[in-house]
């Protein structure tokens, strides 16, 4: 998944040498996309008419954030950053991580947009309420090199 990569390479000058090794895998019966980590090994699992349709209304931004957010659960394990707030739960964190993801992503400001919409349309259960998410990926954003003005026109 070419997306993946990119993932990877907008957070791995972050997280050096303490970035979680990661799989990817595509699962019919996975309710949208979650990070499974047993025994020491983690894997995002997602079901692909998931990402396809959320491709299709919101392009690469939305599947970044979608998979840096699982990638955030890993790295808040292995890389803890101090930048975060310690008193967050795990949702928040890998929110972060997301966020800090699509700036390193170098996308547009629509892109941005789009990617925080797919985020707010499809939280998951655990997931905390949309006006306690969207702080933590701001400062996500605006941690790795975002522009707040190009954040704040995407909500």
């Amino acid at each position: 998944m070419e997306l993946a990569r990119g993932v990877n390479a907008a957070l791995s000058p972050i997280c050096t040498p303490n970035c979680p090794q990661i799989a990817v895998f595509r699962n019919e019966t996975a309710p949208n996309a979650m990070l499974i980590a047993s025994n020491g090994e983690a894997k995002i699992v997602y079901q692909p008419q998931f990402f396809s349709m959320v491709y299709d209304k919101y392009g690469d931004g939305a599947i970044i954030a979608i998979i840096a957010h699982e990638l955030g659960h890993a790295l808040n394990e292995t890389a803890p950053a101090a930048w975060m707030k310690s008193d967050w739960p795990a949702e928040l964190r890998a929110d972060a991580w997301a966020g800090c993801a699509l700036a390193k992503s170098g996308l547009s400001a629509g892109s941005v947009k789009d990617a925080l919409t797919a985020v707010a349309k499809y939280p998951s259960p655990a997931h905390p309420s949309w006006a306690a998410r969207l702080p933590a990926l701001r400062l996500g954003f605006t941690h790795c090199g975002g522009e707040a003005a190009k954040f704040d026109s995407g909500h």
